[in-house]
């Protein structure tokens, strides 16, 4: 779904009927600025989905970016200003503040664990996101420093514990994926697995749930037998991510960094 439809999905669900205590206190013409500020330091996403917002409703609305996406923000710095029509900005002000605050939050997460890892692994997201808010929550994690993983099902062979457990899994099947082009990923639970899927040749080998020795002892099989990529993945949090990047991992997967990000604290003060 892009961008403008959320917007107004979004608008449409917190003014169905319109802004009525607005509209019944606010003289129609009346002309108004107002600053967005942050009040927590962060990294701020979601500047121009911000100004999208009140464009929808009043395209003679003015938003002036202070900022831009990706950057860090002091707690107290203005980071947009909005001026024009009073009701419109005030009909839009929660919806604005929305996006823009789940999506601060988000570059922030990210942006926490991207700093973690010393450059020793790249951050992924994955597709646990919001319904219908995918697309713009991994552009977050890129703004945070992050890289995205498959955006949906259709992107790339990712073969599960689920799909080990309840399919006729063989290796002629993986080779049929192999062979037409298609990236493909297998997670590993165990080290036997782990040297049954590296004579795969699969593109990337992702180790979940598993302990800190046994993840060192599986890294060091892999990069010895295939050139293949090494993803973690489970349960990796700030207070965990820095040993585990430090066995030098390609990538790391984080799904708290969409499903459980904070959002960050922005107001619109007039």
């Amino acid at each position: 779904m892009d961008t403008k439809t959320i917007i107004k999905l979004a608008l449409k669900e917190d003014a169905p009927k319109g802004d009525i205590t607005t509209n019944a206190l606010i003289p129609k013409n009346k002309i108004i600025s107002a600053r967005f500020v942050a009040k927590a330091p962060g990294v701020v996403c979601g500047l121009d989905i911000a100004g999208m917002v009140f464009r929808h409703l009043d395209q003679k609305i003015e938003f002036v970016k202070k900022s831009i996406d990706g950057k860090k923000v002091k707690n107290g710095q203005v980071i947009a200003k909005v001026t024009g029509n009073a009701r419109a900005i005030l009909t839009g002000e929660r919806t604005a503040l929305n996006f823009l605050q789940h999506l601060s939050g988000v570059a922030t997460v990210t942006k926490m664990f991207v700093d973690k890892t010393e450059g020793n692994a790249k951050i992924y997201d994955t597709r646990k996101t919001t319904p219908l808010l995918r697309e713009l929550e991994k552009y977050a994690v890129r703004c945070g420093g992050g890289y995205n993983h498959r955006l949906n099902l259709s992107d790339m062979v990712l073969i599960k514990d689920n799909h080990l457990k309840i399919s006729e899994f063989n290796n002629l099947t993986i080779y049929k994926f192999i062979n037409s082009g298609i990236p493909v990923e297998i997670e590993a639970q165990n080290f036997g697995q782990v040297k049954k899927f590296v004579k795969l040749k699969p593109d990337i080998i992702m180790l979940d749930n598993i302990d800190f020795e046994l993840m060192k002892k599986c890294i060091k099989y892999i990069r010895k037998h295939s050139k293949c990529e090494i993803e973690i993945s489970g349960n990796i949090n700030l207070k965990t991510v820095k040993k585990t990047a430090s066995l030098k991992p390609d990538r790391i997967s984080v799904g708290k960094i969409t499903h459980s990000a904070p959002a960050l604290d922005i107001s619109l003060e007039f």
